[in-house]
């Protein structure tokens, strides 16, 4: 049964780069939908960096204190 579902999953891929590497449109949104995930992992990334250091002078006080 696994190794049903893992050729599945292999075809599934293989068929889909396929279909991207022949279609324009479908490329076309497939390099939309990178450059989107890109922007919000950039700015989730900025919002943890501004996030971590406000919180690093406080770290380091409580490290001065113990």
């Amino acid at each position: 049964m696994e190794k049903i579902f893992c050729l599945g999953v292999a075809l599934g891929a293989i068929g889909g780069a396929l279909i991207v590497a022949n279609s324009y449109k479908a490329r076309s949104l497939v390099k939309k939908s990178q450059a989107e995930l890109m922007q919000k992992m950039d700015e989730m990334m900025d919002e943890r960096l501004s996030q971590t250091q406000q919180e690093e002078p406080q770290g380091k006080s409580d490290k001065k204190k113990s």
